[in-house]
């Protein structure tokens, strides 16, 4: 499999295939596949974990009436947007060779790669 492709493939289903990249041979020896697997589980890690703050700051607000219920799904709806928008950026970016570093998860992942 090419390079790209694979580069691509590590942020297909997230945490799973970041994990499957960096387990599989020859790909976890390949720096690029590397970096993008790390990115791929640390951007999910986050998503996740601001998904729960978000579920946090959302339930207080839906209790609103009408309007808070209004906020709640425009909340989420941002919130699912920007998500699939990233990944969709990152796997763009990762299937065109161009290294795309996403601020604070990326430089972790480029430590994480090299080592």
């Amino acid at each position: 499999m090419d390079e790209n492709v694979a580069a691509a493939l590590c942020y297909l289903l997230g945490v799973l295939t970041g994990i499957l990249f960096l387990v599989l041979e020859p790909y976890n020896r390949n720096p690029v596949i590397r970096f993008h697997a790390f990115q791929s589980i640390f951007v999910w890690i986050a998503a996740i974990v601001i998904g729960m703050a978000v579920s946090v700051l959302a339930y207080p607000i839906a209790a609103l009436p009408f309007i808070g219920w209004l906020i709640d799904i425009l909340l989420w709806m941002v919130f699912s947007l920007g998500v699939v928008g990233l990944w969709l950026f990152l796997m763009y970016k990762a299937y065109n060779k161009e290294r795309f570093v996403v601020p604070v998860v990326g430089p972790l992942a480029e430590k994480q790669a090299r080592s």
